[in-house]
């Protein structure tokens, strides 16, 4: 039930007017967001790689309004895809489609992703396709096939949210095109038609997705990741959760897929310990680094995820 009610606040536009302007609220978001700027995002990642860490860049937003938005987030993205290549800091880029129009115009939104595509072929970078809820999945996933199989040297990659029942098929599907994918349970809040309820479920569903994922990449050569720390293995695990974790080395231990070849990701603020002790495991880690004004959804997406988020938060309000 609380889980459901912050991921409506997450999209209800007068509780965003309303908590934005709580300086309180920044400074609690600030423990999960890099900054407001793209030079404090990429001083935040010359941290993490100086501890063998690299990181996946993303400038929030999502759901922009018109195409004059859309363009402006696209050179927004392109403009940090060749501030990565200038300060020469291991990260590549992670992008949401509604962020640069596909909410509002399918064509708008490929034009602009041809656009960041060409960018980071030229910077020789990778970029992420997040996912957002199901009613954005299928789009989604068309979008990226395409992409990928246009840009087929520059390997795109796309996001899988364990939660949804048809991941599995989806999975099956990239494995098969050579795709890279991030998996994650998912942050929404969806319908039991299309999603499973239970914690256990999504979890067991976690397991089974991660098997498919380090199989498909064994027999595909298990690619590992990339001298520059930019173009990760095929499989990245996405979780803060050890019984996912453990769950994946062990297997993939068991059929002997190289440590390079496994990539884990975590998100910038949360369970630092376990991100300092997987890498010093030697398997490559990888944090998500968000700067930018547009922090409430993402802010609060991150209360809804762990009740200790949202008592660290609970616990500013009584101190502003």
């Amino acid at each position: 039930m609380l889980r459901s009610s912050l991921i409506y606040l997450s999209q209800a536009h007068w509780a965003r007017k309303m908590i934005t302007q709580w300086q309180f609220a920044w400074r609690t978001a600030s423990r999960f967001v890099a900054g407001d700027t793209l030079g404090e995002a990429i001083s935040v990642i010359e941290v993490l790689n100086g501890k063998g860490i690299n990181a996946t860049l993303d400038h929030l937003g999502e759901h922009t309004s018109t195409p004059e938005l859309a363009r402006q987030a696209t050179d927004e993205i392109i403009e940090s895809l060749i501030a990565i290549d200038k300060s020469g800091v291991r990260s590549n880029v992670s992008i949401k489609l509604t962020q640069i129009g596909l909410e509002l115009d399918e064509d708008l939104c490929e034009e602009n992703l041809r656009r960041i595509l060409s960018t980071a072929q030229e910077t020789q970078n990778f970029l992420r396709i997040d996912m957002e809820d199901s009613s954005w999945v299928n789009k989604t996933l068309l979008l990226y096939g395409k992409m990928h199989a246009e840009h087929n040297l520059f390997k795109t990659g796309v996001v899988i949210q364990s939660y949804l029942f048809q991941s599995e098929e989806d999975v099956s599907q990239i494995i098969s095109e050579g795709g890279r994918v991030r998996l994650c349970k998912g942050a929404y809040k969806e319908p039991p038609s299309i999603a499973f309820p239970k914690k256990r479920d999504v979890d067991n569903n976690f397991d089974l997705l991660t098997k498919m994922l380090i199989d498909g990449a064994l027999a595909s050569g298990s690619t590992l990741i990339s001298e520059d720390g930019k173009i990760p293995p095929l499989t990245a695990i996405a979780s803060h959760d050890p019984n996912r974790l453990s769950y994946a080395k062990r297997y993939a231990k068991e059929v002997k897929l190289p440590d390079k070849a496994l990539e884990f990701q975590m998100l910038y603020g949360i369970r630092r310990d376990l991100q300092d002790q997987t890498s010093k495991e030697g398997y490559p880690v990888r944090v998500y680094v968000p700067y930018g004004t547009e922090w409430y959804p993402y802010f609060v997406r991150r209360l809804a995820e762990n009740p200790a988020n949202l008592w660290f938060f609970v616990s500013n309000f009584f101190r502003k």
